[in-house]
């Protein structure tokens, strides 16, 4: 997309009037200098003037262009720059006009997992599972809002007074929630959890220590012979990575449709149809739900269906397309214990404004689910599968659930690392001769009861 149909003409005047007190273009907070903002504002608007001359480049090609005439402008100047300094300000400045200000570093930084910008002068980020304050802020509200504005712009969405919250992806998947005032105090806030550069395996997981391998090859089997699998867990607990791993185990001769409200599930197989949901718009109207493209998707020839997030009335949607024919999907929802899952799959089936029965409700989560898998973030910032947990069937008014896997915390080091173990409970899975049928043999070393 040509760099002038997403700059915002306001953002570049305004950026050359209000940078002249500080910074034109954010930076980290050590070393700010009036003459290097000057040169700021000087190189910006010189770069600005040479982009418009070349409308329709691509971004690589933009780049070359903005390192290239970078460098003619400094020897113009002849600015007694370091080397180092010349490349710190034209990478501001790269970052003001093609990328996402001043987060565009920490976008680029595979040691950042997740992204917090609490108003202009707060941007903390989640490195190892910690969250630490960075170097990096905004110039003001309006520079964060036009950052805003040109991630969710590309999309389709909007946020204003009137809608004054968003959801929206950055083109490489990572996720985006955007809140802006009078909802949030402190100024527009902004939380991207970023995508990871290299799609995860079941192997990275295993090497992460988040499961065993013999856990590993039983979600795999499971995932193949068609068991209806559930992922819970609480916020950043790392549910979507988990679903993105098991959802690489359906066969690449099916198609799969992914149902999400912001789309974030990347795929291998080449048979994916991938749904999005819709806001509405400034009337108020023309909103898809997460429900909506359940129900649409079962018109889709779907052999597996996989679910983002289910967090609503869409649960009574996706039960009732498990228990007829539609085996193999998977969801995730928020939980803190696959137990709270199965009470949580209760509240949610009534918001679909049915008056059912519990004992109903209940049977059709029976008779639906197969696996929960409870995936958690540990106090060391760790992310593993704490347990994998069947549903059998009911007896009485309550859904019966056994564990076959768990993590057992024994301790922590002195410097705070969760020291543990998984293993099994050593009870045989009920759906043993499900996974038989389908040419999965057990071995019954996988469960004798070593936890």
């Amino acid at each position: 997309m040509s760099l002038l149909k997403r700059l915002n003409e306001k953002s570049l005047s305004s950026s050359a009037t209000e940078g002249r007190q500080d910074s034109s273009t954010p930076q980290k907070r050590e070393g700010t200098r009036p003459k290097d903002s000057e040169l700021k504002i000087a190189l910006q608007s010189h770069l600005i003037s040479e982009l418009k001359k070349k409308p329709d480049l691509t971004d690589e090609e933009q780049k070359e262009l903005i390192e290239a005439e970078a460098t003619k402008f400094f020897n113009e100047k002849n600015d007694r720059l370091s080397f180092e300094g010349k490349k710190e300000l034209t990478d501001a400045v790269t970052h003001e006009l093609i990328g996402y200000g001043p987060i565009t570093a920490l976008l680029n930084d595979p040691n950042v997992s997740e992204i917090m910008v609490n108003g202009p002068y707060q941007i903390y980020v989640e490195k190892k599972g910690k969250l630490v304050l960075s170097d990096y802020y905004f110039r003001d509200n309006d520079h964060i809002l036009q950052v805003i504005e040109k991630i969710v712009s590309p999309l389709g969405r909007r946020i204003d007074e009137s809608s004054p919250m968003v959801d929206a992806r950055l083109p490489d998947g990572s996720r985006v929630n955007a809140i802006i005032p009078p909802l949030s105090l402190v100024g527009p806030t902004i939380t991207i959890r970023k995508f990871p550069q290299n799609r995860l395996q079941i192997a990275d997981l295993v090497g992460f220590g988040s499961l065993t391998e013999e856990m590993a090859q039983f979600l795999d089997a499971c995932v193949k012979a068609r068991l209806n699998i559930f992922i819970s867990g609480g916020t950043g607990s790392g549910k979507t990575s988990l679903l993105n791993v098991l959802s690489s185990f359906i066969p690449d001769d099916e198609r799969i449709v992914t149902i999400e409200d912001a789309a974030e599930l990347q795929l291998g197989q080449d048979h994916v149809v991938s749904l999005e949901t819709r806001p509405p718009n400034i009337e108020g109207k023309g909103a898809v739900t997460i429900r909506d493209l359940v129900k649409n998707s079962l018109r889709m020839r779907p052999d597996r269906v996989v679910i983002g997030e289910v967090r609503s009335g869409e649960a009574l949607d996706m039960l009732q397309a498990m228990n007829t024919g539609h085996d193999g999907s998977l969801a995730t929802g928020h939980s803190n214990s696959p137990r709270e899952m199965l009470s949580r799959l209760e509240t949610m089936v009534l918001m679909a404004g049915m008056d059912l029965p519990i004992r109903a409700i209940r049977e059709q989560i029976a008779g639906a689910v197969d696996l929960i898998i409870q995936q958690s973030r540990l106090k060391d910032g760790s992310r593993k599968v704490v347990k994998i947990t069947e549903v059998i069937g009911m007896e009485g008014e309550t859904i019966v659930l056994q564990d076959l896997f768990t993590f057992n915390q024994t301790g922590t080091t002195a410097e705070g690392k969760v020291i543990g173990n998984h293993g099994s409970t050593g009870i045989r899975p009920y759906c043993s001769e499900k996974l038989e049928r389908y040419g999965f043999e057990l071995p019954a070393e996988w469960f004798n009861g070593d936890n």
